[in-house]
This record gives C-alpha cells, sequence and structure tokens, in this order.
C-alpha cells in the first residue's frame, strides 16, 4: 500500500476525477494520506498587471473551496491549488512532497497528442514515483 498519493485534478468535461479519487482510496495505507492537486495556468504578466490586487488569490481560494465541496465525502483527502504549467507542476509536487503514487486520469489519445503531448503523458515519463492511469 502506497503512503503519499497524489491525485491530479482537471475540470475539464470527460475527466473522470472521482474515478481516480477512489482508487487512490483503495490503494492508500490505512495510516496513507492522499492529496487533490489542482495546477492553476500562470497568468502572463501582461495580463496579470490589470488584474486587482489579490484577484489570483482569492481565485485560489475558490478552486480549493469548489474542490473541498466536491470531495466532502472524503475526508482523507487535502486539497491544494498550485500555480504553474500542469505536467512540470505535478512532477515537482510529487518530488518536493515525497509522493509514492500519482493517479492521474486520462483521456483517450487523439491526433493533437502526438504533436503536443497530454499533461498524464508527461507525467509517466517524468514522475519521480509510481504512476497510475485511470481511462
Amino acid at each position: 500500500m502506497y503512503k503519499n498519493i497524489l491525485v491530479p485534478v482537471a475540470f475539464e468535461t470527460g475527466r473522470d476525477t472521482m474515478k481516480s479519487i477512489e482508487i487512490a482510496e483503495a490503494i492508500a495505507g490505512a495510516d496513507g494520506r492522499v492529496t487533490a492537486l489542482h495546477v492553476v495556468e500562470e497568468v502572463p504578466t501582461y495580463v496579470a498587471q490589470y488584474l486587482p490586487e489579490g484577484q489570483m488569490a482569492a481565485n485560489i481560494k475558490e478552486i480549493e473551496d469548489i474542490l473541498a465541496e466536491r470531495l466532502g465525502g472524503h475526508d482523507r483527502i487535502a486539497v491544494k491549488v498550485i500555480e504553474g504549467h500542469a505536467g512540470h507542476s505535478i512532477v515537482d509536487y510529487a518530488s518536493e512532497h515525497n509522493c509514492d503514487c500519482i493517479v492521474i486520469a486520462s483521456h483517450r489519445p487523439g491526433l493533437q497528442d502526438l504533436f503536443l503531448g497530454s499533461t498524464a503523458a508527461r507525467v509517466v515519463r517524468h514522475a519521480p514515483c509510481s504512476v497510475h492511469v485511470v481511462r
């Protein structure tokens, strides 16, 4: 069983976050921790300068509240929202917090994935730990 599991969460249509959460809870040991992580893409500087003071912090807090509400029946799960590039930030977070497993949802790859690559593919290639991909 795993002791520190990271579950990246995207609010995209077609991503089954709850299935990833259920799998993470199932493979977590009795004293295992599960963290639901959402990555907010960084706002470019040329846009950020026009945002009101504290707007990004307010947005992150709102996303944390929405995520916590969606995970209402899952008390063992911590919620974390960070800024950055999704693929890089997930791998970096897993490294910095000594995660021993990442449970990530993925869509069926399409032609655009051959050129751009998906977040799940980047995580699988660069993760410092085991990765469970949910489809």
